[in-house]
């Protein structure tokens, strides 16, 4: 018999006010430089979060880049040919990303190669996780409760 459990659920990440909790000191020293505090808290949630089973393709940070995914995902060390983030198999060819940052934003994934918009799981992911990195960098100041899909 095998039992069959879900697993855990990590679907929402509670984001901390200074006046709630400072978070442990070695994540609070690896963003330390940041200048935007929110952008720093995520990060180190989803550090968190990550080694707890997040998957690091629906981030909305990028540890790499220190920065908001969608800030970040045009850079070629985004590309993952063997997965399929941001590139496209009918033609074998990197997929481009157009983010427009004027509130609410907008992203949108083409293939110059082929000219069809690529509809994989990947690139669900891609813009997923771009859409919720643009709701999260308007998110505002507060102490709010920051929803990161099971995926």
């Amino acid at each position: 018999m095998v039992l069959r459990t879900s697993p855990p659920s990590r679907a929402h990440l509670r984001l901390l006010a200074e006046a709630d909790a400072a978070p442990p000191v070695r994540r609070r020293d690896l963003y330390a430089e940041i200048d935007d505090r929110r952008l720093a808290a995520i990060l180190a949630a989803e550090d968190v979060a990550e080694e707890h089973g997040l998957s690091a393709h629906v981030r909305t940070t990028c540890y790499v880049h220190r920065c908001w995914v969608h800030q970040c995902v045009s850079d070629p060390m985004h590309i993952l040919i063997v997965t399929g983030h941001r590139w496209c198999r009918r033609c074998d060819r990197t997929v481009d990303v157009e983010i427009d940052e004027a509130f609410p934003g907008s992203v949108e994934l083409s293939c110059d190669g082929c000219g069809v918009p690529p509809d994989t799981v990947a690139n669900r992911e891609v813009l997923l996780a771009c859409r919720t990195s643009l709701r999260a960098m308007y998110g505002g100041e507060a102490s709010t409760l920051y929803v990161v899909p099971d995926c």
